[in-house]
């Protein structure tokens, strides 16, 4: 029995933080038939804000450090005004959409991830996905817009990597579906010279990474959104691709923007 396709859609601050690049990349969502989430970071707006509050922001291999006043901002922030806009967007398109944080109705649990070599702060790893609460929202028509804050079920708010929430979901839904795992950014797809826009690399199978891994040719940034693909593709996702977020619903038909991923 041939299953229901869903796209799993994952954006970053670069579309958020620009207003007509937001609209246009929802205007296209809009077009993207059938069952959908969309997944939400928002770095460079937080950034900002949080100079404005006094509030100094660290990175360590592309992914942010949360200390306690970082996860109060990230919390306003990614769960308050991006969240929000883009649900109040996407209503003017007539998509059905409902705003979460991992808190809502459970849908994400965490724990506050173990010092290693790096203390992230408040910094989650996912550990349960709520997949009746999914289904359930699915089943009304409703598009779930997903920030990137989860919860750890003791009252803690954590702060966790977009690319980590929309793998993990996809992992978890694609026992029931057909999953599409989109990871959208500002470029075409992953590059090869990060200078050269035009050196898309169009697929990427595990040994061809660790090859560009050892020659340094992976840029830091990049690094951790291939690392959620590769371990989504593990999982038994069918389709995944990096690429840029512009005219999702035509990259989704044609299928052959951006990296494939690949085993």
């Amino acid at each position: 029995m041939k299953r229901e396709v869903i796209n799993i859609i994952k954006i970053g601050g670069k579309t958020i933080d620009h207003e007509e690049k937001l609209d246009r990349f929802l205007n296209s969502f809009s077009r993207v038939p059938g069952q959908k989430i969309l997944i939400h970071g928002g770095g460079i707006l937080a950034n900002q804000i949080g100079e404005k509050m006094g509030v100094v922001t660290k990175f360590h291999e592309g992914r942010r450090i949360t200390n306690a006043e970082t996860l109060e901002l990230v919390t306003m922030v990614y769960g308050g005004l991006i969240n929000k806009k883009i649900v109040a967007k996407l209503q003017s398109q007539n998509v059905n959409a409902i705003g979460l944080s991992g808190a809502d109705a459970n849908l994400l649990t965490a724990e506050k991830r173990v010092v290693k070599t790096i203390d992230y702060g408040f910094a989650g790893d996912i550990q349960k996905v709520n997949n009746d609460l999914l289904q359930n929202l699915l089943s009304q028509n409703l598009t779930p817009v997903i920030c990137p804050i989860t919860h750890d079920g003791k009252g803690q708010l954590l702060n966790t990597n977009g690319d980590t929430i929309a793998m993990t979901i996809a992992c978890a839904l694609q026992s029931q579906f057909e999953v599409n795992l989109w990871l959208c950014f500002d470029k075409k797809g992953v590059l090869l010279d990060i200078k050269d826009e035009e050196s898309i690399i169009p697929q990427l199978n595990p040994s061809t990474y660790a090859e560009l891994l050892s020659k340094s040719l992976i840029h830091e940034g990049m690094k951790p959104k291939l690392e959620n693909a590769f371990r989504a593709l593990e999982s038994g996702v069918s389709k995944i691709r990096i690429g840029s977020a512009d005219d999702i619903d035509l990259a989704i038909a044609n299928e052959k923007t951006g990296t494939l991923i690949c085993a």
